[in-house]
Parts: structure tokens; sequence; C-alpha cells
């Protein structure tokens, strides 16, 4: 894929409430910048809580600053009744026809039934987002793109839907496509509508759940709308090398396999996605360009800076779980979230002041322990050469201080 100029591209990765970790980092990038109003990243693509974190960088993108601000604003006073109903009633209400749906499911059709209730959310985004100023923004040229995935429950594909500049296009690839629309709550509640947890959204024709779902290229929407600069915010931590094992006697309760479910959805892909971006980069830096265009190979080399927790957030989460609704917590502990072993799955759906804080300044001081590294890296996004700042992919890991080696798009 051919791209004109240098664009730098924000990649903000789904995770539920862990999605308060990337607001910290966000903090910590406005205030290395020059001038905190303009936008640094006229591309801006989001998947699941990625994607509602996006859309409101994309309404506010004529003033960055301002953007961050509300995230922050909502991020440090969020409470799981912002997000999905936690009362008795409410909870009682869907759990009942979650549990009515997998026993009498063969006789219940067209009928919305999940484990919760996320309409708070949606009216929480429909009173705080301006969908039209992205419109306004692209017109003025301080936003190009805003890209959110989505994936079809019927067809299959991992989908992004994106509003843009007129000269982009979208385009097909096995099992993903990039669709222009305009972008509206639908898009982002599909996106961030977690499996089992919340419902499906209906979208044209489709209905489609969370975006990470079938996700195998988390940074190729960015990409096929003009990047070859990408700052990616995960929401877990990226581990070049194999975990410790460890034993373990008691049979996994259904957090514990929920939230390994849950990590395999958010998280893998990513990691699977930049060690690609990094061998494709080696690639291209051994191959003569001239040798490249002769093969019809149109790749290009992709700067990318990844920043990820440096704590594993479950930890965090189990700090916090006892902080959850009276319901919420009953619903957790029948299902063995509130101990150690399914606090995994309770860091996607805490989204609860104390927990959410914490995530934020764990963001803030991770990338401000990398300043220097950081606004190197934002500083090359003004450099018209692809490559001039690094051949490398540059982990946000602060106990690992030196890159992977070469990475690749």
């Amino acid at each position: 894929m051919e791209v004109a100029g240098g664009k730098t591209a924000l990649v903000l990765a789904g995770g539920g409430a862990r999605a308060a970790y990337q607001v910290g980092v966000l903090q910590a990038l406005r205030e290395m910048l020059p001038d905190p109003r303009v936008n640094p990243f006229p591309i801006i693509a989001g998947t699941s809580a990625g994607a509602v974190n996006a859309g409101a960088l994309a309404c506010h993108a004529d003033d960055f600053g301002h953007a961050v601000d509300n995230l922050l604003e909502v991020w440090r006073n969020f409470e799981p009744r912002h997000v999905y109903r936690a009362d008795f009633a409410g909870v009682f209400a869907n759990s009942s026809r979650w549990l009515f749906g997998l026993f009498f499911g063969a006789w219940l059709r067209d009928k919305r039934i999940s484990l919760l209730d996320n309409r708070p959310l949606a009216a929480l985004l429909e009173r705080k987002l301006e969908f039209d100023r992205i419109a306004s923004n692209i017109a003025g040229g301080s936003l190009d793109a805003l890209a959110i995935s989505c994936s079809g429950y019927t067809s299959g594909q991992s989908c992004s839907f994106f509003e843009g500049a007129p000269h982009l296009g979208g385009w097909k690839r096995s099992q993903r496509v990039g669709l222009r629309t305009r972008i509206r709550v639908e898009h982002l509640m599909a996106s961030a509508a977690i499996p089992f947890i919340f419902p499906a959204q209906k979208l044209n024709r489709e209905f489609f759940g969370d975006g990470s779902m079938r996700q195998i290229a988390p940074v190729s929407p960015a990409l096929h709308l003009g990047a070859d600069r990408v700052v990616v915010i995960g929401t877990a931590k990226i581990r070049n090398d194999a975990p410790d094992r460890t034993r373990g006697d008691l049979y996994p309760t259904l957090a514990q396999v929920a939230g390994h479910v849950m990590n395999s959805i958010f998280l893998d892909s990513l990691a699977v996605d930049i060690e690609r971006l990094e061998r494709i980069n080696r690639t291209i830096s051994a191959v003569p360009a001239a040798r490249l265009r002769e093969m019809g190979l149109t790749l290009h080399h992709v700067d990318v800076l990844v920043m990820t927790p440096s704590e594993p957030l479950d930890v965090i989460a189990l700090r916090h779980v006892r902080s959850l609704p009276a319901p919420i917590r009953f619903l957790m502990r029948t299902i063995g979230a509130m101990r150690r072993g399914g606090a995994n799955l309770a860091s996607y759906l805490l989204f609860e002041q104390g927990y959410c804080r914490e995530l934020i300044a764990l963001g803030y001081h991770d990338t401000m322990k990398r300043r220097d590294e950081v606004e190197a890296f934002l500083g090359g996004a003004m450099c018209p050469v692809p490559g001039a700042y690094a051949r490398t992919v540059k982990f946000f890991v602060p106990q690992k201080a030196d890159a992977a080696p070469a990475a690749g798009a």
C-alpha cells in the first residue's frame, strides 16, 4: 500500500475498564507537546473501549488538550452505573434473561440478551460527544481520519468503519474490510460490545460485536488510512520472553476461564501484529527499494512506538474489586471473579473511581519515565523521511530499556 507523505497515527487497543490506562498516557503526551492544542495524531484508530477514547479524541481534534481533559474528567469519575445497570433490579432482570436464553434460546428470536445492560454508556456518549464535529475537524485539517473496528457476527469479518478525508478509500483483505461511513454512537457501542457481557449492535445489515474479536491486525486500519508512524497504546504488557511455568492444582473457575478468553480476544492479536511489523521492517531494510518495486511489493517502513502497562492490571483490580456495587459483587462472586484467579475478568468490568484513577496514574508515570524516548518519537513525526527516528519498534516496557530489533509494517 502506497503512502503519500508522513502521517502519525494513534492506535488505541481494547480492554474494557483497562482503557483508563490509555487516558494516563494521553495526559503525559499532552504535557510533552509544544502546543497541547495541536493534535499530533491526524489518524486515530480505536477498538472496543479504545474506540470510545478514539471517538472522544476525534470529536475534539481541533484542541487535543481539551479532548484529553474531557477524557480525564469522565474516567476519573467513572462509576459502574455510568456504563451498565448496576442496581439489583437491572442486574437481576438481565441475568435472568441471560440464563433463560441459555436454556431456552431455541424459542427466542431477535431478543437483546446479555449479562449486563450497557444502555447507560450509550446515554453517556450521546451527552458527551458531538459526532458532527468529526466531519468539521476533517474539513478543518486537524484530523485526517477516525477508524472504529467492529466484528460482524454474520460475516465473521473484522470491519473498520472510518470517517475521513475525501481522498481516502476503503479496503478489502482476507476477513477484514474498511468501510467509509459517518461515525455515530452506534459504532462505538458495537465496537465495545464485549461478547456475552454486552449486547450486539445492529449496523446497516448486520449485528456487530466487540472489535477485538477476529481482529488479526490491529494496526492495519491506521496503515490503510495513510500512516507511516504509529503510536500504539495497549492495555497489557507485551512480553518478549516466555512466562514462568507455575503449578495449578485447583480447577479453574468460570471467571478464570472467562478472563483467559478475554486476554485472547483483547491482548494476543496486538502482540502478534507488532511482531509481524517487526519482521516486515527487517525484510524491507534488507531488500533494495528498486527490487521491491520490480517484485510489485508496495511495502513501506513503519516506525512504531508501543506503550503498555508496567504492572499487571489484574493485580491492581484485585485491590479495588470490593468497591463494586453489591449486585455486581454478588454476580462476580458466583463465578469466582472476587478471588485472585478471577481478577482478570474483573479488570475489564471495574469501571470504578479508585481503579480507573490508579490506572490513569500508572499510564502517566509509565510515559513520563520514558519521556526522552517518547519526545524523540513525537518529534520525529515531523520528519519527512519515514524511518528517520529509528529502524525499530520501540516497546514501552520500563524494566527493559532496550528496544526490540527492527520492526516491520
